[in-house]
């Protein structure tokens, strides 16, 4: 029986999927009668000062301060299972030897490919980059692949001091993958496959279907704005879909000259909160999920299918996986304009195909990602290594 979690986390300097994710299972462990524990630092700030910026280069390789209140932590709490997140920058790899220190066995979600890519994503300057696997850091220094020699650098070093070290795989008992794709990356550099399972993040919604507009008055694009997503393929699929209106919610602040080259027929919101977010699935037609990165697990996705709506998603990564191309929405090459708009087009013309569709990926929201069967495998995983450390 788990009684007890410790939660280990550093949150990014500014909201993310990741930090939604754990939110949402915090809640429903809380749910279950788990006590959960939180230990956690925050990002926010850093890319200000260079102080800050300093601390984060050298304490993402190695942080006596964070090793030092982690095993404070670990003696006053004593929880059953400690479950990692993201460790960097101000956290770092160094805690981990502390749960073997003290016997407490150790979960990990990786969201990323971070274990083995110093910028997480396989993506150098918007190509997708492997020059980094087997162990050859040191190309996301050659590359600038930060755009900052200092940033590419740290990140080469603390990733190479991982895996050099041995920080992940000697103390994490059991890796939680997002995907296939992800877990068989991840496995040709090092991950146990023994100790790997792929597994959803369990993510809530309100009881019941959600209703939506049934027609739906736009194309609907959530998430972040940035040079990793495919979104100057999605504004030019617009410019020529002229026709058809295109709303954009996410920040924009990485790429704002997005927002002042964009077609008439294209909107920008910003950052929506939960209500206006509601409402704006409420009344799409479809979402597109554009990015030439490998992705983890885009709640967006979930989202979209509890809303009853298609999506258009790039055939990338473990993205197949989640989007059944054909029967929960369309697939198209990241960067192909063409496809993508011709993708659009055939849905934004045939409303009933919309509904089919949206209809289908509620089906699977609920057959394959229902979040108390997630959480029931996760429990499960965290007895099994408690049981094993015994």
């Amino acid at each position: 029986m788990v009684r007890k979690v410790a939660i280990v986390h550093n949150a990014y300097g500014k909201t993310s999927g990741e930090e939604i994710v754990i939110g949402n299972l915090f809640d429903l462990l809380i749910k279950r009668g788990v006590n959960v524990l939180w230990f956690s630092r925050s990002s926010a700030g850093i890319e200000d000062k260079w102080l800050r910026k300093t601390q984060a280069f050298f304490s993402g390789i190695h942080s006596p301060f964070s090793k030092r209140d982690f095993s404070q932590f670990l003696r006053e709490k004593h929880p059953d299972v400690v479950h990692i997140h993201n460790l960097y920058p101000l956290i770092s790899p160094s805690i981990l030897p502390e749960c073997s220190a003290q016997g407490i066995p150790v979960v990990m979600t990786v969201h990323n490919f971070r274990l083995a890519c110093p910028n997480g994503l396989l993506l150098s300057h918007g190509e997708l980059c492997h020059r980094c696997l087997g162990g050859r850091e040191y190309w996301c220094v050659f590359g600038n692949c930060e755009d900052s020699l200092f940033k590419s650098a740290g990140y080469a070093l603390r990733t190479a001091a991982a895996r050099i070290l041995r920080r992940y795989y000697d103390h994490v008992d059991h890796f939680l993958c997002l995907s296939a794709f992800q877990r068989d990356v991840l496995i040709k550099e090092g991950l146990p496959a023994d100790r790997a399972t792929v597994l959803a993040n369990p993510v809530s919604f309100a009881v019941g279907v959600s209703s939506r507009n049934e027609s739906g008055d736009y194309i609907a694009y959530v998430g972040r704005i940035s040079p990793e997503k495919d979104i100057l393929t999605l504004v030019e699929a617009a410019r020529r879909l002229g026709d058809v209106p295109f709303k954009f919610a996410g920040s924009h602040h990485r790429m704002p000259e997005v927002v002042t080259q964009k077609p008439d027929n294209c909107e920008f919101l910003g950052q929506l909160n939960a209500v206006d977010l509601e409402r704006f699935y409420h009344d799409a037609r479809m979402v597109v999920f554009a990015t030439r990165c490998y992705e983890g697990f885009p709640t967006v996705l979930l989202e979209s299918m509890f809303h009853g709506l298609p999506v258009v998603c790039s055939r990338i990564g473990g993205l197949p996986e989640i989007v059944e191309d054909g029967i929960t929405g369309f697939l198209y090459d990241p960067g192909n304009v063409v496809e993508l708009a011709d993708r659009i087009r055939k849905l934004w013309v045939d409303p009933a195909l919309c509904r089919k569709l949206g209809e289908a990926g509620q089906r699977r929201l609920k057959e394959k990602y229902d979040a108390n069967r997630l959480l029931d495998r996760l429990l499960g995983i965290y007895e099994m290594v408690i049981r094993e450390s015994e």
